[in-house]
């Protein structure tokens, strides 16, 4: 069974960084792409950065720039390193990962982003 288990999420003022981590376990086979969304109040998910097995990367317009991706295949964990946060970015953050030869994806529990002054 795939886990996912998310940190680095809180409360950071404006122009501040974050870094999220998700370590993900369960796969025999590993992980092709990972991934970030995110929800804020009121709206829908949306796509913040997803990166494959080979490394390509995938960001939001409204994060490009400012936050970047990553992962350690040794470590299944993927990062989403967050500079330059604005109040627009807080939201919850969920990541996603995509077993490789599963035909489907798993998602983390979610963990919280505010930016606040």
């Amino acid at each position: 069974q795939v886990q996912l288990v998310e940190s680095g999420g809180g409360l950071v003022q404006p122009g501040g960084s974050l870094r999220l981590s998700c370590a993900a376990s369960g796969s025999a086979f590993g992980f092709n792409a990972m991934g970030w969304y995110r929800q804020a109040p009121g709206k829908q998910r949306e796509l913040v950065a997803t990166i494959t097995g080979g490394g390509s990367t995938n960001y939001a317009d409204s994060v490009k720039g400012r936050f970047t991706i990553s992962r350690d295949n040794a470590k299944n964990t993927v990062y989403l390193q967050m500079n330059s946060l604005e109040f627009e970015d807080t939201a919850v953050y969920y990541c996603y990962v995509v077993p490789l030869y599963v035909g489907r994806d798993y998602w983390g529990q979610g963990t919280q982003v505010t930016v606040s002054s």
